[in-house]
């Protein structure tokens, strides 16, 4: 087995909408004195994902339903910012002061569908999640590929919170060129018994570690690169996407 390596690329510019986030990996793999290699992993946080695809959005804007409004008084929250939330969800999963637990469009059950004013920028706006991270993933990582010849995965990450501990972990919302989800039933353990129900969220488990190095402030460091993931434990590199992560309803013991 290789070791695990993650790297955060230095001069990851201020990201506007509009910006090319290939690009800016490229000039950063340049000044971090990085190339990149078969088998690589290029993590990048939601926010910058989500700034270049132009998901801020100004509050100011936003005019507040009859249902935002009543739901805004029983959660003591902005009808703005409810509105959006609303906007960004296909159903409330609960709610009380302070919080909305909603299932997102995308499938993802979170807090306030995901939507953050942390390292925004501006009192009065918000940041959504992106429209297809999966999509995302796979133009940046078209880009990269043309680029430097190498197809290196790349996956979208935030910080989300579950429903059976405390604390936020990083979870991938988008993945492109390895699995999400790793099926390792039949498979023997020590003893050559075959495994019967163990699935691994590969996914997940890289963005966890990526995102105890980009850190959760200030920091300033939204991508890393990760090398050595999954070699000799049986990981084989295809296709993949972060809907695979996404447990049915029917399924979810907590809905």
């Amino acid at each position: 087995m290789s070791d695990l390596v993650l790297t955060p690329l230095g001069g990851i510019p201020m990201v506007k909408a509009g910006d090319d986030l290939a690009a800016i990996i490229l000039a950063a793999l340049r000044s971090s004195q990085r190339s990149l290699s078969a088998g690589d992993v290029v993590v990048l946080a939601q926010k910058i994902v989500s700034k270049a695809e132009g998901r801020m959005v100004d509050l100011r804007t936003v005019t507040p339903s009859r249902r935002a409004a009543r739901l805004a008084e029983a959660t003591e929250k902005d009808p703005r910012l409810v509105e959006l939330i609303l906007s960004e969800s296909t159903d409330v999963v609960r709610h009380r002061p302070g919080v909305i637990i909603v299932a997102h469009r995308l499938g993802m059950v979170l807090a306030n569908a995901g939507i953050d004013r942390s390292n925004v920028g501006g009192e009065d706006h918000v940041l959504l999640l992106p429209v297809g991270p999966d999509r995302s993933c796979a133009d940046i990582r078209r880009k990269l590929s043309a680029a430097t010849g190498v197809d290196a995965a790349v996956m979208v990450i935030d910080s989300i919170g579950r429903a059976w501990r405390n604390g936020t972990v990083g979870t991938a919302i988008g993945v492109s060129g390895l699995p999400g989800l790793v099926d390792l039933r039949g498979r023997p353990d020590l003893f050559g018994r075959a495994l019967e129900t163990t699935e691994v969220g590969l996914a997940d488990e890289v963005a966890a570690a990526a995102s105890l190095v980009m850190g959760q402030a200030g920091e300033g460091r939204p991508v890393v690169l990760v090398r050595g993931v999954g070699q000799g434990v049986g990981y084989e590199r295809r296709d993949g996407s972060a809907q695979e992560l996404i447990r049915a309803r029917e399924k979810d013991l907590f809905r």
